[in-house]
């Protein structure tokens, strides 16, 4: 896994760092301005202070220069199919591999990639059925076993099928998904020949096991959605809905009406700025600022990483966030709570903020602004259960001339590790 292998953990050293010794971020940026330190234990923020006013035994994290936000979780992921897109082609060598050990490997790479770029906690549709069972959802868990105490991977079980004598296994082996670890459930209600069979088969088993839903639709057909919000309405704990690009080509008030319909029922919208994916036949995103105004969670998640679907996509929630502010003109901020606040909502994940008693999942990311860090988001610091998880860090640096010493550039200069694996 080159630029993404994992070290060795050291498990004692992971457990004390979570469970006793503090951690010090010394001199970051919070978006309302403020210089703070920040000390995390036992998987918490503990304190948040001045610059210089707290004090702990453990190590310190030099953040000047960096922003600290709450940890962006990602939504929509496809962990089983993920960084397949070389193998098609003239030039492949063949079909990507669907052997357990082989889809094992690839989610825990792209795990570690998307954890890479901030995200501590990831939701990863992966399908069921067809010929190879459950055998790519037993990988994927397996896959979220092995990175536990670095991020948090939770598998949605996706089935093809599940109305009609075609549908019938699907739905016994979607039962049996649940019981072997899928904490989701999810599927492609428009694939089906029964649309509305295939949503009520999907809300009756989550229901039986007290599951969340998250599903893929498109969106275009608002009677159909219709009457998915009206079977979906008071489901506990949550239904998610997306991409949802079709509402975008739906008349704006028949738009606006669907919208209001989501927003009564409490269901979800998690759009994929960054492109699409497999259970999305259309490109495009879902209209976030009607979407938003009707009162509606908008989330946003990165669909597919390198497959087919989409062979350049980066997983990236900042690149999502990003794409949100350049594209559909939402604030940075409201950019940036599609990815964090909203995602972990939609995933039933603790609320993060950067205040003393709430979870130790943050992201330190080099800027000033928010505005500056969705821009130029290259240098992060990712702390997960209150302990530094992964670094990805950019160095810019400039050839010696007259004009860079006028201007004055900014310059990053290359990391010094030092005792407390500094910035």
């Amino acid at each position: 896994m080159p630029d993404s292998r994992p070290r060795q953990p050291d498990d004692h050293a992971a457990d004390a760092a979570t469970e006793a010794n503090a951690l010090i971020l010394c001199g970051a940026r919070l978006t309302d301005g403020r210089i703070v330190d920040v000390r995390l234990g036992r998987g918490r923020i503990e304190a948040v202070g001045t610059t210089g006013s707290l004090t702990a035994p453990g190590p310190r994290i030099d953040l000047r220069g960096y922003l600290l936000l709450p940890a962006p979780a990602e939504p929509h992921a496809h962990s089983d199919t993920a960084l397949t897109a070389d193998s098609t082609g003239p030039d492949s060598s063949g079909p990507a591999s669907h052997h357990p050990e082989d889809i094992q490997r690839r989610a825990t790479e792209a795990a570690l990639l998307q954890l890479g770029h901030g995200a501590t906690a990831l939701r990863s549709h992966v399908r069921i059925g067809d010929v190879t069972g459950l055998a790519g959802l037993e990988a994927v868990l397996q896959a979220g076993r092995s990175l536990h105490g670095l991020t948090e991977l939770t598998p949605v079980a996706v089935p093809r099928l599940l109305t009609g004598i075609a549908g019938a296994d699907s739905l016994a082996m979607l039962r049996d998904a649940v019981k072997t670890g899928a904490g989701v459930i999810g599927g492609c209600p428009e694939l089906d020949p029964d649309p509305a069979g295939y949503t009520e088969a999907v809300l009756e088993i989550a229901a039986e096991h007290h599951c969340p839903v998250d599903l893929h639709m498109d969106g275009d057909d608002p009677a159909r959605l219709a009457r998915l919000v009206a079977m979906a309405a008071g489901h506990r704990p949550g239904v998610s809905i997306g991409p949802c690009a079709g509402l975008d080509r739906l008349p704006p008030e028949t738009a606006t009406r669907t919208a209001d319909q989501l927003a009564a029922a409490d269901v979800t919208v998690i759009c994929l700025p960054q492109g699409g994916c497999c259970g999305a036949e259309r490109r495009g995103t879902a209209p976030v600022r009607l979407l938003r105004a009707a009162g509606v969670r908008v989330a946003a998640g990165s669909g597919a990483l390198r497959d087919v679907a989409n062979p350049v996509g980066r997983g990236d929630p900042l690149e999502a966030a990003y794409l949100l502010a350049s594209q559909s003109g939402l604030r940075p901020e409201d950019a940036y709570d599609a990815v964090s606040t909203a995602a972990r909502k939609a995933m039933g994940l603790p609320e993060i903020r950067v205040e003393a008693g709430f979870p130790a999942e943050l992201l330190a990311v080099r800027g000033e602004q928010l505005s500056g860090a969705l821009s130029l988001a290259y240098s992060r610091i990712i702390v997960h259960r209150g302990r530094v998880v992964a670094r990805t860090s950019a160095v810019r640096e400039y050839c010696d001339s007259e004009t860079v010493v006028a201007l004055d550039l900014p310059r990053q200069a290359r990391p010094d590790p030092g005792p407390g694996g500094g910035s």
